[in-house]
């Protein structure tokens, strides 16, 4: 199962912070050990691991997010682009 690592911007950390469960939830389906970073220079700049069974999934996940994700995206003040490392 390959490690995977999104990154972004976010509106605000404290916000984004607060989004953790319903974050874990939505990557859950497709992966395990969600995994939140904050930058270490107090930027709004954040990362999420999981190691990801379904990459087709997550593809789908970023490219389109189904209206719900889209939603929590929003609420959670994600700012796009993501972009999306895979372990080799």
């Amino acid at each position: 199962m390959p490690r995977i690592v999104i990154t972004h911007d976010v509106v605000d950390m404290e916000r984004w912070l607060t989004g953790k469960d319903e974050r874990a939830a939505a990557i859950g389906s497709i992966g395990t050990d969600v995994t939140d970073h904050v930058a270490m220079d107090d930027s709004n700049r954040v990362a999420v691991t999981a190691s990801v069974h379904d990459m087709d999934a997550l593809r789908a996940l970023v490219d389109s997010p189904p209206p719900e994700v889209a939603a929590q995206m929003e609420a959670h003040g994600v700012v796009p682009p993501l972009t999306v490392y895979v372990e080799k």
